[in-house]
């Protein structure tokens, strides 16, 4: 049975004892037997409670879940805060409003007490970034960096967490916006660390504890979103009709992801394209050492990497192997999925 089934039962239930007592209570004023009030205004409170019940209960407690899982542990506890604030303003002003005449005296002490608690949470959520910044200013002396395209949406794929690279460029201040991690891609995260395959297990774990370090890090907000696009099976699919139903742009690893997203005009973040384009540049006829580490895949190639982790395959370099050796770059060729460069010895290259 249904959460929303259950809970217009319940509702059916409480609001028709409730009507029936009602109907009791206001029978003298009406034309109506006891009875008869009481059979009225329990059908009427059955209806009432099979229709409102869900808006009462379920739906406002899926909202503020929601609200709850999009929050920082920092950004939820000064929202409490708030709510506190404004329910002590409340209570400093209940005395002076209980002097009213009834029945305002008895119903504005309660009223105002809920309205400043709900503005003090909403106000102290809605501010809490700035109100973060400041309190790091003045009781630790640090600033947060200021985020270029603060209002930019980064929406992150499981590939994107299990690399974990997104946590050292977040801490870097170079991208800006708010990092938004949809709940089916949590979901399929714990598939990945379930597995019972210990590398993909490893891999899943990887990406939980990196989600962990970015919800803990104070340099970009992280929301985790319930948005579930369900006329699309494949998690790909998902991502791809999310960002442009968020216009959010999409963060990936995925060659594939990527090039699918980019046909339909969604606006791509590749790591992997960020991590080429900040890598070390040679051109032809500059020099280098490089430690020969694997055979190459033709005759006598030997294989070795820089500290970046670009290939380098050196020509006539086998008889190197596990040895540095200065080389000189004959060839670059950037491809989307990395770089290589092609070189020779040195002696050779004179």
């Amino acid at each position: 049975m249904g959460s929303f089934l259950k809970c217009r039962i319940a509702g059916l239930i409480v609001f028709s004892i409730a009507g029936f007592h009602i109907g009791e209570a206001l029978a003298p004023h009406t034309e109506l037997t006891a009875g008869q009030a009481a059979l009225v205004f329990l059908a009427l409170g059955a209806f009432a409670g099979l229709i409102a019940a869900p808006w009462l209960t379920i739906i406002p407690l899926r909202h503020w879940r929601r609200a709850a899982s999009e929050l920082t542990v920092p950004q939820l506890m000064l929202a409490i805060l708030g709510g506190l604030v404004g329910l002590t303003a409340g209570l400093m002003l209940a005395f002076p409003l209980s002097l009213l005449s009834d029945p305002l005296g008895m119903a504005a002490p309660v009223i105002v007490s809920v309205i400043l608690g709900y503005l003090g949470l909403n106000i102290f959520s809605l501010r809490s970034r700035e109100m973060l910044d400041v309190i790091n200013e003045r009781l630790f002396g640090r600033q947060r960096r200021l985020q270029p395209y603060a209002s930019r949406q980064l929406l992150l794929d499981t590939s994107v967490l299990i690399d974990g690279r997104i946590v050292e460029i977040a801490e870097t201040g170079f991208i800006g916006g708010t990092l938004i991690i949809p709940r089916f891609v949590l979901s399929e995260l714990h598939r990945v660390a379930d597995s019972s395959d210990s590398l993909r297990r490893n891999r899943g774990r990887r990406g939980l504890a990196k989600l962990n370090e970015l919800q803990r890090g104070n340099d970009m907000p992280v929301k985790i979103v319930d948005d579930d696009p369900e006329d699309f099976g494949e998690v790909d699919a998902k991502l791809v009709a999310l960002s442009i139903q968020l216009n959010a742009s999409l963060v990936t690893n995925d060659f594939n992801l990527n090039q699918v997203a980019d046909a339909q005009g969604v606006d791509v973040l590749n790591i992997n394209a960020l991590a080429n384009a900040v890598r070390s540049v040679y051109i032809p006829g500059e020099t280098f050492d490089i430690r020969i580490i694997q055979a190459g895949r033709d005759p006598n190639q030997g294989v070795g990497y820089l500290d970046d982790g670009t290939m380098v395959v050196v020509e006539s370099g086998q008889k190197f192997m596990n040895r540095d050796v200065g080389v000189e770059v004959t060839k670059l060729i950037n491809r989307p999925t990395g770089r290589m460069i092609f070189a020779v010895p040195q002696a050779a290259g004179r």
